[in-house]
């Protein structure tokens, strides 16, 4: 082969992964509001990122009484993002049962010495996946971090779904 030769070959091979690489390429779109500094979620194709969520109150603060908002243990913490995670799905035409993965942080809970309550999250996640009415339970990673964001906060819950063909 003369350099010719394998110019061309090279221009061929370029031409290709281009036309090939345009014809792969994903759409993706932001689920936001102004009023958050990141995305609630990330379509990228078929597949939504759904960015961790934290704890509503059990009970809200009140501001008259000077009562600080209780966001309870790591299970009701737990079970509160999971329901805010499947109503981000619904907006999204999706169900709890299109999650493939899952990523839970966990914090020590001071009630119980620092200490992880693993059993907590597993009493929330098991209401809700690997159920008789939502059978599908999706890959999922549990790991302690020294905090969260929020300094209530005992779990944050982060989820990967895909749309079914």
């Amino acid at each position: 082969m003369n350099w010719r030769q394998a110019i061309g070959a090279s221009a061929a091979a370029v031409a290709i992964c281009v036309a090939g690489s345009a014809h792969a390429q994903t759409t993706v779109k932001h689920i936001q509001s102004a009023a958050t500094p990141l995305a609630t979620a990330v379509w990228a194709g078929d597949t939504l990122y759904v960015s961790g969520q934290i704890a509503s109150p059990v009970t809200p603060a009140d501001p008259a009484k000077g009562t600080p908002a209780v966001y309870g243990d790591t299970k009701a913490q737990a079970t509160s993002e999971i329901l805010k995670i499947q109503a981000i799905l619904k907006e999204q035409g999706l169900t709890l049962g299109d999650v493939v993965m899952m990523h839970v942080y966990l914090a020590g809970d001071p009630a119980k010495e620092g200490k992880l309550d693993f059993a907590g999250l597993q009493a929330a996640y098991t209401q809700y996946f690997g159920t008789a009415d939502q059978p599908n339970k999706p890959a999922r990673a549990a790991m302690q971090v020294a905090a969260l964001a929020a300094p209530w906060a005992l779990v944050e819950i982060e989820v990967i779904a895909v749309r079914s063909k």
